[in-house]
């Protein structure tokens, strides 16, 4: 369903489902705290903290493994929002589930392919073969609460994976802090505005999907940021597009709001995705590098290059085995009924549908511009400099230390 938007200056995301208000006394908001009491082995050595690159951390529960039953099964959404689902998080799930003890007979991961039906008989076909927790990327509403209303019925409990689902019934929330993310991208537009010496900025807001809450929560952040300077008539909005998370669609949004306003000079993108064909189709307005700033998300191959070639102000960076880690650690505590450290839970979000706040495992992101590339993604091998240095792009690695 289309949802009417708001036009103000800053934008809010009205919506039901998974999404909320991106500004206001209604909006999800995400709460850094210390959780309640802890139990079960490893508690003192496992949070999310002590999550590495290496999975050190996860031999800490082979005891917990050992305690649990049955068998955990992850559903992912798609491979179109993001690569990451394929490249990313279902390898560092079944690498994390391996270094805490789970044979691969008691672990299930798969990818909706962008179908609710199929993410819903995936649910379904998982509790029937065994599976005693189920780990969930929905891909909207209405498929969330469906298979957590299911997994309830049937006696288990759900994990929200990286989007959480508003109205739903599961027992935890795994995510990056949402609305730090979306600071870091508002940041990360001014530090470029001023750097890049961008004189009256006019800017396009753009917004990820109406059905996702985590566009909300990117907008709350972003918003926050940008308010101040809108408010004292330093920076104008220009342009509020409806939101999305294809590609094409966000082109075609801004290609309509660069029409309507030419005097446009920066565009606020939540993520890489949407923000590379916008960058390509102001590269055919021979728009200079380093005169219109682009924003991102996700730390992509392309969105990272547009970031060296000065195309790109930034990208949020969400070191992915960290959320992976971290949701196969409070799989294996609710697989084995043992209350998950306090360390791990370490925050709440509020479902504003059902008006409760949902104990969360919430991970830090990172800002990337050239100068941390490499001390980043490089060094994280989340993207390797071979990939990222070639053809044109290797003068710029070597002007930034990326190797």
């Amino acid at each position: 369903m289309r949802i009417t938007r708001n036009r103000a200056l800053v934008p809010l995301l009205l919506a039901g489902g998974l999404l909320a208000a991106a500004c206001g006394s209604s909006s999800s908001s995400s709460t850094t705290t210390t959780a309640a009491s802890s139990g079960g082995s490893g508690s003192s050595t496992v949070s999310v903290t002590t999550f590495n690159k290496d999975f050190t951390t996860m031999s800490n529960l082979k005891s917990v493994t050992a305690a649990g039953k049955g068998k955990i099964a992850v559903i992912l959404p798609d491979t179109v929002s993001s690569a990451r689902y394929t490249e990313f998080d279902a390898p560092y799930l079944a690498k994390a589930f391996s270094e805490a003890g789970l044979s691969t007979s008691d672990t299930i991961i798969q990818n909706a392919q962008g179908s609710d039906s199929t993410q819903l008989t995936d649910a379904q076909s998982d509790i029937t073969s065994g599976a005693t927790v189920l780990v969930v990327d929905p891909l909207d509403a209405g498929v969330g609460t469906s298979i957590e209303s299911y997994a309830k019925s049937h006696g288990v409990p759900v994990v929200d994976y990286d989007r959480l689902v508003l109205g739903g019934s599961r027992q935890y929330y795994v995510s990056f802090d949402n609305v730090k993310v979306g600071t870091l991208i508002g940041q990360g537009m001014v530090s470029c505005i001023a750097s890049w010496k961008v004189a009256s900025p006019k800017l396009a807001v753009m917004v990820g999907s109406p059905t996702d809450n985590n566009a909300t929560l990117f907008a709350q952040g972003y918003n926050a940021i940008l308010q101040p300077m809108v408010s004292a008539g330093t920076y104008k909005v220009v342009a509020n597009p409806a939101g999305t998370w294809d590609p094409p669609t966000a082109l075609t949004e801004f290609q309509q709001a660069y029409t309507a306003n030419p005097g446009m000079n920066a565009v606020l993108v939540p993520n890489d995705e949407n923000a590379a064909p916008i960058i390509s189709y102001l590269k055919t307005l021979n728009i200079p590098a380093k005169t219109f700033p682009v924003t991102g998300q996700d730390a992509t191959l392309i969105g990272l290059q547009n970031v060296l070639s000065g195309y790109q102000c930034g990208t949020a960076y969400k070191p992915i085995y960290l959320e992976a880690q971290a949701a196969a650690a409070l799989a294996l505590y609710m697989r084995a009924a043992k209350v998950p450290p306090a360390g791990l839970v370490n925050g709440s979000v509020k479902d504003t549908t059902a008006n409760v706040n949902v104990p969360s495992s919430l991970l830090h992101p990172e800002w990337v511009t050239p100068t941390n590339m490499q001390a980043t993604v490089v060094s994280d091998g989340f993207v390797p400099a071979s990939q990222l240095c070639t053809g044109a792009f290797a003068a710029d690695c070597a002007t930034y230390g990326v190797h």
